[in-house]
């Protein structure tokens, strides 16, 4: 299988996930720096323009807030004996690493295009991280059956199970997101969808919305463009659409109150992304 360098919005996110630990005060919303270790960027990435720490500090709150978010969640979830989690659009996720005593208690399925899989799987045999039996890697294509690729792989729809789709949503076109919501939504019943969603450029605060421009603008350069923006009212009501029995935005003063709460530096996450949890 041709192997295919993560884009580089996956990257990015991974390296803003350790920049929080360099640069941002203790104690840590999350202690990630395998992504970093994975992409191997060379000495000088936090040079780069798109790693200022000034500029990029609510975008990185963003990104570490939501990743604690969906663990809290998946934990919260397998205490109530929930033992499958699917992790969509993997990328350079690291939760298998960083959680083994968590994931130890789940099936976790990391579904990613086959490619960009393939990478990931070499690199984390570089560094010598084991594949332990719970983990299983899931090659697909998202514009092909992904679902039944997944079932294939033992996801069992007759469990519940937590799905986590953050920094998806984006670069699928409404149909697909309504597809893959409907998939999800007909899982067994204790099931849970956390997903994020991009709001519309002037629905987020004046401050950060030059900074979303020049991601759309970049996205769209990169041959990855964004193709998908809600706000909360049309998330929630696409998710009672697709079968949910019960949908929640989880805005991002939410997420700021929960895990900024009295930190030094004043970051808090910007509601530019926001996520939704569905459940069945």
């Amino acid at each position: 299988m041709a192997e295919v360098e993560p884009d580089h919005t996956a990257v990015r996110v991974a390296l803003w996930r350790a920049l929080h630990v360099q640069a941002d005060p203790a104690p840590h919303v999350i202690e990630d720096e395998v992504g970093l270790r994975l992409a191997d960027p060379g000495e000088g990435w936090r040079e780069r323009p798109d790693m200022d720490v000034e500029a990029t500090r609510r975008i990185r709150a963003s990104i570490v807030a939501r990743a604690r978010f969906v663990e809290d969640v998946v934990e919260e979830q397998a205490g109530k004996g929930v033992e499958q989690y699917v992790i969509l659009g993997a990328g350079l996720d690291a939760f298998a690493q960083r959680r083994p005593e968590l994931g130890a208690r789940l099936t976790v399925f990391e579904v990613e295009q086959p490619g960009t899989q393939a990478w990931k799987r070499r690199r984390l045999a570089e560094l010598g991280y084991d594949l332990p039996d719970w983990l299983r890697f899931v090659p697909v294509d998202f514009e092909g059956d992904w679902w039944g690729q997944l079932v294939a792989a033992g996801l069992d729809p007759g469990r519940p199970a937590v799905v986590a789709a953050t920094g998806v949503t984006m670069y699928l076109t409404l149909d697909a997101i309504t597809t893959m919501f409907r998939r999800v939504a007909g899982l067994a019943p204790g099931s849970t969808l956390v997903t994020t969603f991009l709001r519309p450029v002037d629905d987020v605060e004046p401050e950060q919305r030059a900074q979303l421009e020049v991601a759309v603008r970049g996205a769209r350069a990169a041959g990855t463009p964004f193709l998908s923006f809600f706000t909360p009212e049309q998330m929630l009501a696409l998710g009672r659409k697709c079968g949910f029995r019960d949908v929640r935005h989880v805005p991002a003063a939410e997420l700021a109150e929960r895990y900024f709460g009295g930190r030094e530096g004043g970051a808090a996450p910007s509601r530019g992304e926001e996520v939704m949890v569905g459940s069945t």
